[in-house]
């Protein structure tokens, strides 16, 4: 989910973001300030790096396939990730009822395709935020959705912390700068910082995710930014999704004034950052 923000945006961003960087490579775009050094073309991860990445997929692979195994036979065959509305409509219709007879076991296969999914950065935890408020409601809901967002986000993290610093800094080469230079002019107030960045769209959550580490982002920061910051994009999509019958595109969930009601109040939250460097400086 996204976090709750669509991670099929923050996906596509990853795409494009990747083709440029193949083209700069070959010579017909630049990332470099000055137009000299392009990327290499080759994949900038080693086969170590590589292996730890595919043990760590296959582990968390093995273990969502286990706990879907614990599933009735009957529901395990309509499990289908999500891609539409019309796909997340169907797929509520065939779980209310085993959601209502076998709730700890819904909620544990929940749980854990939300993480994996969140953690491998697949696009569609938007569907999952609003398929938690078409089953669950609002309060029970928008906890599921803070609760796997973050931990995924935590898992991305860690993960990111591994293997993430030449892949990151291969993709994004100039976002990672302008990061780390933001990051750095903030460090006194990185709280209220990564507050602003996750509740507002201004960085995609999945930048955000894989860069925290590498810019050496405290974990325990970036958690707190994550459970905080993420809960008035998440509690918009619970709530999206008791209406889900007039819900008829993704885009519908963040229209303008949702938008600037959110960047309203991460302009709140990073105010105090203003102001200490407006002191700094005098």
């Amino acid at each position: 989910m996204a976090a709750p923000r669509s991670v099929i945006v923050d996906m596509a961003r990853l795409l494009r973001d990747g083709e440029a960087a193949a083209a700069a490579a070959k010579g017909e775009g630049d990332d470099s300030p000055t137009g000299k050094g392009p990327k290499p073309e080759r994949f900038p991860l080693s086969r170590g790096e590589l292996a730890v990445f595919a043990g760590v997929f296959l582990f968390f692979t093995a273990g969502l396939f286990c706990i879907y195994k614990t599933m009735p036979a009957a529901e395990y065959g309509r499990i289908k990730l999500p891609r539409t509305i019309s796909d997340l409509r169907v797929l509520k219709d065939d779980l209310s009822m085993y959601a209502k007879e076998y709730p700890a076991k819904f909620i544990l296969g929940y749980c854990s395709t939300y993480i994996f999914m969140q953690t491998f950065m697949i696009p569609g935890t938007i569907f999952m935020s609003l398929l938690a408020g078409a089953l669950f409601g609002v309060i029970r809901g928008l906890f599921l959705v803070v609760f796997n967002a973050t931990a995924g986000a935590s898992s991305c993290f860690f993960l990111s912390k591994l293997i993430g610093r030449p892949l990151v800094s291969w993709l994004w080469p100039e976002k990672l700068r302008f990061f780390q230079g933001e990051i750095a002019k903030r460090r006194e107030k990185l709280l209220n910082y990564m507050l602003f960045l996750r509740i507002t769209p201004t960085l995609p959550n999945l930048f955000i995710n894989l860069a925290s580490p590498i810019v050496d982002i405290p974990f325990h920061i970036f958690f707190l930014a994550t459970v905080i910051g993420l809960l008035p994009a998440s509690l918009i999509t619970v709530r999206a999704g008791l209406a889900l019958g007039d819900l008829k595109s993704v885009k519908d969930l963040y229209d303008g004034k949702t938008l600037l009601v959110l960047f309203l109040i991460g302009l709140l939250i990073i105010i105090p950052t203003l102001f200490k460097r407006k002191r700094t400086y005098e």
